[in-house]
């Protein structure tokens, strides 16, 4: 979706289409790489793999450690069920017996479905790198409350959609709730606004979204890659024995 068309899609049509829009084809590559028993890699004195996160070249945030020899990406939205589903069944499980052991780092890049994502994305991304993952789990992990609010405003939200782009997403996070959602989350309410206040930001944003789709070839969500294979499935269940297979054990 080019930039100019996801900037301007009228957003109250959009709404009720959000939960079946996502789960696109998850057909992979083929067999995941297979590969012996990783050694655990230790993190530096002092830290933990799961608290590293580093912000990679196409834009995605990365936890764990950064030269971990699996690297699994997940292309992800935030209005996108089973997306939500990965992250309460799955997000736990990486970390805890993957992530922490250095041997895998896993990577979350955005896909936009619609304009609502863009500002979600831009609230994720407002405050610290180290905020990132835990705000997306918390919008997953409360999906039906903002399917909820992004639906409950109906007039409010289209006249927001034909506000310049420096206002429109600031008026659409107010009037959704989702000013007050990630307030309560540790997101200031002025932090919110200037990050969707800033147009060129946005736009850059939605570019780079662009470009990544473009270049793997992502036409649903959640799309997974590990070490830049295109893998089966969409479920943690499906997820975990392919990263077993590649020496994740």
């Amino acid at each position: 979706m080019t930039v100019n068309r996801l900037l301007s899609l009228p957003l109250i049509a959009l709404a009720p289409l959000m939960l079946a829009a996502c789960g696109g084809d998850a057909t992979g590559d083929g067999a995941a790489p297979a590969g012996e028993a990783l050694p655990a890699i230790a993190a530096p004195a002092g830290t933990k793999w799961t608290d590293t996160v580093t912000v990679t070249p196409e834009g995605g945030y990365m936890i764990g450690n950064p030269d971990a020899p699996l690297k699994l990406v997940e292309y992800a939205s935030h209005t996108c069920s089973h997306c939500a589903e990965f992250s309460e069944t799955g997000k736990q499980p990486l970390k805890d017996k993957y992530v922490e052991k250095g041997i895998v780092a896993f990577e979350q890049r955005e896909t936009f479905l619609n304009p609502f994502d863009v500002v979600l994305a831009g609230l994720t991304q407002c405050g610290a790198k180290e905020q990132f993952q835990p705000l997306s789990e918390q919008v997953w992990a409360n999906l039906p409350a903002v399917f909820q609010g992004l639906q409950g405003n109906p007039q409010a939200v289209e006249a927001a959609g034909q506000l310049p782009i420096n206002q429109r997403f600031v008026a659409i996070a107010q009037a959704t709730g989702l000013i007050d959602f990630f307030a309560a989350r540790g997101l200031s309410a002025d932090q919110a606004r200037t990050c969707l206040s800033d147009a060129a930001k946005i736009e850059a944003l939605v570019k780079q979204v662009e470009a990544n789709n473009t270049k793997d070839k992502v036409s649903g969500t959640p799309t997974f890659f590990l070490n830049g294979k295109r893998l089966e499935g969409t479920a943690w269940s499906v997820i975990e024995p392919q990263l077993q297979r590649a020496g994740a054990r």
